[in-house]
């Protein structure tokens, strides 16, 4: 199949942690030839930020603090040809590696749910989607940062299975952590992404659901594709 689009759309992708929302998203970036923004990523650099500077330490957020912080907080994409995607710069650092850590991870909920953090990291999500080609995963895409999103998917996964993922993940990069601490980080970040007071997880009234618990990375591309090219194409023709 040509793949021979007429316009170019937004691409929102929510979901629960460890889904391989990001690894999604990547992949019909490359094919497509639109840009990944990882907004997830953005989130765990304010953490990291927070981390260093002392205004997130002991398992606790300064939130008047961090919010004091912003200002001083760069974030910037640029493409790692090693690697094939974008690496994530923190004040012109490249930070990809360590914003994946388990301490970053068991804060970054804490640090999302604040209001401020989240107002100015949407300004630079809906800045960056402006001239539309763009595939964005994170939490609420679909309904805040994007709300008129031409394409929103919804991506959910078995909890026991997004727990392997994240732990052979982690163990790959040489973490030292065991199945079940991952499990209950993941289930509290469940929790706190599904309750938080300022834009929750929730699944927008129009997405369409991708459950991947059983699915591998090429059958969700044909799933994907075959939803892009109804909206992009008129029609794509067959080769």
């Amino acid at each position: 199949m040509k793949y021979s689009p007429t316009k170019k759309i937004v691409i929102a992708i929510d979901g629960f942690s460890s889904c391989g929302k990001s690894t999604f998203a990547k992949e019909i970036a490359a094919r497509i030839g639109y840009v990944f923004i990882d907004t997830g990523a953005m989130y765990r650099a304010v953490t990291l930020y927070g981390l260093r500077h002392g205004a997130v330490q002991d398992g606790d957020v300064n939130e008047a603090l961090l919010i004091a912080m912003l200002p001083e907080i760069e974030i910037t994409f640029a493409f790692n040809s090693e690697r094939g995607a974008s690496d994530i710069f923190l004040n012109g650092e490249n930070v990809e590696k360590r914003i994946r850590s388990i301490e970053v991870s068991d804060l970054v909920s804490k640090v999302s749910g604040i209001a401020a953090v989240r107002e100015q990291l949407v300004r630079q999500q809906q800045q960056l989607g402006r001239q539309k080609g763009i595939v964005m995963d994170g939490r609420d895409i679909g309904t805040v940062v994007f709300p008129d999103a031409e394409l929103k998917i919804f991506m959910t996964a078995a909890p026991a299975i997004r727990a392997q993922r994240r732990y052979k993940e982690l163990e790959a990069k040489g973490e030292k952590v065991s199945l079940e601490e991952v499990e209950r980080n993941l289930r509290e970040r469940d929790h706190a992404d599904q309750t938080r007071a300022v834009s929750p997880l929730r699944q927008a009234e129009d997405a369409v659901v991708l459950d991947n618990s059983h699915m591998t990375l090429p059958e969700q591309m044909d799933w994907v594709m075959r939803r892009i090219e109804k909206i992009t194409c008129a029609p794509c023709t067959s080769k």
